[in-house]
């Protein structure tokens, strides 16, 4: 299903950025037998911190009701539910009322939804080029990260005071790339980035509070940052599903102990578990005649890459197509996004269909997954284009 991530795999090492957008759609149009009809993927950034703490939700109820945003408060703004991309001209339907092409609008717990002015908009890839500008919510809520179109750099903002913490380095627009992702720890402290295409510019994990930054290997999506900062857990999804761990990763000058691991299969990964040496993952099943498919939900250790027994997932919707596992609830319950879209074989997609630009917007449902029994129970519903324009509270998933 990730036909841009194939993509990007094949420009990144040796393609010159201007170009990026329209080689990525000709490449796409070469590819689109083997696609989705409505979905686009990438890389995701994650974190999750040792310890837990529970995952409040928007209750379950549409989306619509918050379509409407006002500009973020200074201050006093209640915590988060969710955060999306409010991108205006999609291929079918209708766009959010009130919508800023590119721009993230935030809703908060009791459905009030404000747009993120101070954050970059992205570009389309069929309006202006390809630019990906990421944000992220800490997990309680309180705190957002985010490219300032203002500074040039990353921003950490308390939303009931409305402090905010700039990142110490500039960090010029050309490095966010097609797919960019940001992780923001628990007590806002810490912010990795990381992108494709790489075009030999790092990942980065920068320390707001000392003002220092430490670069990580780019391609590698972080999924999992001890509270200290000391630890990162890494993930990789082409050409094969690995993991790595790199501890004493300060000070910055150090080269860090790095274990890595290769995964013999195609995996979806959670963040990090709450015991910090775990991840959720379900395999990817998926091919060009049969896509959609998916396997059960296993455990996996990070350092050695061996799953526990595979567990049957049971509650969800039965047309669910696509799971993204996202925050873990707490030690038992790991959040899964979804969604039921239309799957096609890649014999059955006509050569002369055009390729998706802006897709419409699709209803997706959170559900609580219970790692032990595989047991969901639903928990939330929202309205974005895909997984990688949604963005929950805590760590997002890594589809």
């Amino acid at each position: 299903m990730t036909w841009l991530r194939n993509v990007l795999v094949d420009l990144a090492d040796d393609s010159p950025q201007v170009d990026l957008a329209e080689r990525t759609i000709a490449t796409h149009d070469r590819r689109r037998r083997t696609t989705l009809s409505l979905l686009a993927a990438g890389m995701v950034v994650v974190i999750a911190s040792g310890l837990t703490a529970a995952v409040r939700l928007l209750p379950d109820r549409p989306q619509e009701a918050a379509a409407q945003g006002d500009d973020l408060p200074a201050r006093g703004v209640e915590p988060l539910s969710h955060a999306y991309k409010t991108f205006c001209k999609p291929d079918k339907g209708k766009a959010p009322k009130g919508c800023r092409d590119g721009g993230w609008r935030v809703v908060t717990r009791s459905g009030k939804a404000y747009d993120v002015t101070e954050a970059l908009p992205s570009l389309s890839s069929g309006r202006g080029g390809v630019r990906d500008s990421p944000l992220a919510i800490s997990r309680d809520g309180r705190k957002i990260a985010y490219y300032s179109a203002k500074e040039g750099t990353f921003q950490v903002r308390d939303l009931a005071s409305g402090q905010t913490t700039t990142a110490a380095d500039k960090v010029p627009e050309g490095r966010l790339g097609s797919i960019s992702r940001l992780m923001l720890s628990d007590d806002g402290r810490f912010v990795a980035f990381s992108k494709v295409p790489d075009f030999k510019d790092p990942a980065l994990l920068i320390d707001m509070r000392d003002r220092v930054v430490r670069r990580l290997p780019n391609r590698w999506v972080p999924i999992g940052l001890s509270q200290d900062g000391a630890t990162i857990t890494l993930a990789e999804y082409s050409p094969h599903s690995q993991l790595r761990t790199i501890s004493n990763l300060w000070p910055p000058s150090s080269a860090g102990k790095s274990t890595s691991v290769i995964l013999p299969k195609d995996y979806r990964f959670s963040p990090l578990a709450p015991d910090g040496k775990t991840v959720a993952v379900i395999e990817n099943l998926s091919a060009a005649e049969k896509p959609c498919r998916h396997g059960d939900l296993a455990l996996m250790d990070t350092l050695t890459g061996k799953r526990r027994k595979a567990t049957a997932l049971s509650g969800l919707a039965p047309d669910v197509s696509t799971i993204s596992l996202r925050t873990w609830i707490d030690a038992e319950e790991v959040t899964a996004l979804t969604m039921s879209v239309r799957c096609r074989p890649a014999s059955q997609v006509p050569d002369d269909e055009p390729p998706v630009i802006d897709p419409p917007y699709q209803s997706m449902t959170a559900y609580a997954v219970n790692v032990r029994t595989g047991r969901a129970r639903k928990i939330a519903t929202y309205r974005a284009r895909n997984f990688f324009e949604i963005v929950l509270p805590g760590p997002p998933g890594a589809p």
